[in-house]
């Protein structure tokens, strides 16, 4: 495995981030294609064994039974000094005055509510799932300082938003004296890249941590170009993201085909290998279903990409419109 430091900080993270999304009781929250705790629980554990030490998941993944499934696993099998545990706050679990949003008042409640789940007494990165509009950025900065001097959280992360968004919310945390930001969790893949634009430039101007979910473009880019899964066929959520722009990632998933047949690699290791050579990228977030596809993930760590083979994978890549802000 290798490592690298989040950020600025003085944090060591593996080079792969696990994303717990997978793990989660089916009948539990929207996604039924996640996994129960018996079938979890050999992933979790093999991403241990490979070096993993990054595990992200959120109190709003599969009604929170990730956090629950993930805590105990960590717990039986990992040294808490080194391994780094992420959550995230945001999203609602039922529609109800409070609950859900950035407010003071569900910040408060949610890093408890998490941290009991987890059954640990911190998490190592907590993250601000979306934007709240309808709460003042220095309302969410202070609580979100407040819950790091309570020694529930060792540093804050934020994920998907406009880069202006972002820009605004560290300048409120500088100008107060609060806790900044030490890592952005962006949408990024070879069928992805509007990040490109804005965020990635500020985050490696300002040295914050990368750390980009659906690397492998809900598992699109885990495979030649057509074929499905129960998994896809189920992943509405993944569908919202990608259905609308199938004709543009065509010719990008046919360079990956081909690329992949000229090197005789598997699809994923080499979409991945793409993410992790990204300028600024901490740790690409990778969920695994399979024990290849961890495999496939750490074996990316190896792959180089010649810059004719880069030109080649992004050169049929045309502007997207803007999705996962919300």
């Amino acid at each position: 495995m290798k490592f690298t430091r989040l950020g600025r900080t003085g944090l060591t993270v593996s080079r792969i981030c696990l994303g717990c999304m997978t793990y989660g009781e089916p009948a539990r929250g929207s996604h039924a294609w996640t996994l129960d705790e018996q079938a979890s629980r050999p992933l979790i554990r093999q991403a241990l064994e490979l070096g993993i030490n990054f595990f992200d998941t959120a109190n709003a993944y599969s009604d929170g039974s990730s956090e629950e499934i993930v805590g105990r696993v960590l717990r039986e099998h990992a040294r808490r000094e080194e391994i780094v545990v992420a959550t995230k706050v945001h999203f609602a679990s039922r529609r109800a005055p409070n609950i859900g949003g950035l407010s003071r008042k569900a910040i408060f409640f949610e890093i408890d509510a998490s941290l009991q789940r987890l059954g640990m007494d911190y998490v190592d990165l907590y993250q601000i799932h979306r934007w709240d509009p309808e709460t003042p950025i220095e309302e969410t900065m202070e609580a979100l300082h407040d819950v790091v001097k309570a020694g529930k959280a060792r540093y804050i992360g934020a994920s998907s938003m406009y880069a202006w968004q972002f820009a605004k919310a560290q300048e409120v945390a500088r100008a107060h004296g609060w806790t900044r930001f030490v890592s952005m969790q962006p949408e990024l893949s070879l069928l992805y890249r509007e990040e490109e634009r804005e965020m990635l430039p500020l985050c490696r101007d300002q040295q914050v941590g990368v750390i980009p979910w659906s690397p492998l473009a809900r598992g699109r880019l885990a495979r030649p170009w057509g074929q499905s899964t129960p998994r896809l066929q189920s992943d509405v959520y993944g569908a919202s993201l990608f259905e609308h722009a199938e004709e543009l990632d065509r010719p990008v998933a046919q360079a990956l085909d081909a690329l992949a047949d000229r090197r005789g690699v598997p699809h994923a290791q080499l979409a991945l290998a793409w993410v992790l050579q990204a300028a600024g990228v901490s740790a690409p977030i990778v969920g695994a279903s399979q024990p290849r596809h961890l495999l496939d993930a750490v074996a990316a760590l190896e792959l180089e990409l010649s810059p004719a083979e880069v030109a080649e994978l992004e050169a049929p890549y045309r502007p997207h419109p803007v999705v996962g802000y919300a």
